[in-house]
């Protein structure tokens, strides 16, 4: 898979990828980041992408052409017969999730496309923009750190990228719950214990109170969620049991 950014800022995504997880996946050729300079395609002698707006306005827009041009390099240099999917990066699009992380995962190349300054000539966004993405409720200055955090989601997703395979498909968000609590040596550390359960070599109990856990943390910090949950008869069950001890606690208050 190849994620292609278009951007200011080339240096901040290819030092930003380069590290952990992400950067083991590249040296291992599973993944590839491919930072394009949109100033390279501008016509400008200063190498300028951006100009005033029209209408007035504090601040510069993005310009069409620049933008357009470095996009179009890369569909040409794939020689794609289809149009690929590209992200822009902004706080009016829907917010990304777990799901849109999967489904992406599926792409052969992601165009992640970050703005900057009061934002991008709405013309070249209509031309060549698949998906406008956000990824929380708040602006930032641009929007590298946002892709960065999509392409590790995404990534986290490709077949190969986790050494271990089940880890992708066991942490927080997936089936809709919340990860369960890890522990790690020593038992007891300032006078906290690891639960009993998990010292006791019992996979099926194990598995179990990781379960509960998981549906438990779900319904105190991100009760929405249970409403997409994968859940069983069993959990079902335990939920409508944890539901009742919580309105009991409510009622006695």
């Amino acid at each position: 898979m190849i994620f292609h950014v278009l951007t200011l800022f080339p240096e901040m995504i290819a030092e930003g990828m380069s590290h952990s997880i992400i950067g083991r996946a590249q040296d291992a050729g599973i993944i590839s980041v491919n930072a394009v300079n949109i100033r390279d395609f501008s016509e400008d002698k200063h190498k300028h992408a951006d100009d005033y707006p029209y209408g007035g306005g504090a601040g510069m827009v993005m310009s069409c052409e620049p933008i357009y041009k470095a996009y179009d390099s890369i569909v040409r240099e794939r020689r794609r017969r289809s149009r690929p999917r590209v992200v822009y990066l902004t706080p009016q699009g829907q917010v990304f999730n777990q799901e849109m992380a999967k489904s992406m995962a599926e792409e052969e190349d992601m165009i992640f496309l970050c703005g900057h300054y009061e934002g991008v000539d709405e013309r070249v966004l209509e031309a060549i923009v698949t998906d406008r993405v956000s990824i929380g409720d708040y602006v930032l200055s641009g929007g590298e750190l946002a892709a960065m955090v999509m392409m590790d989601a995404i990534a986290r997703m490709v077949p190969g990228v986790l050494t271990n395979e089940e880890s992708g498909s066991t942490e927080s968000f997936e089936g809709n719950l919340l990860e369960y609590p890890q522990y790690t040596r020593p038992e007891v550390w300032q006078g906290r214990k690891v639960p009993e359960v998990l010292l006791s070599g019992h996979h099926a109990k194990i598995e179990e109170w990781r379960r509960q856990q998981s549906i438990l943390r779900t319904l105190l910090v991100r009760p929405e969620l249970l409403d997409g949950a994968e859940l069983s008869k069993k959990d079902q069950k335990y939920l409508e049991g944890l539901r009742a001890q919580s309105e009991c606690k409510n009622n006695a208050k």
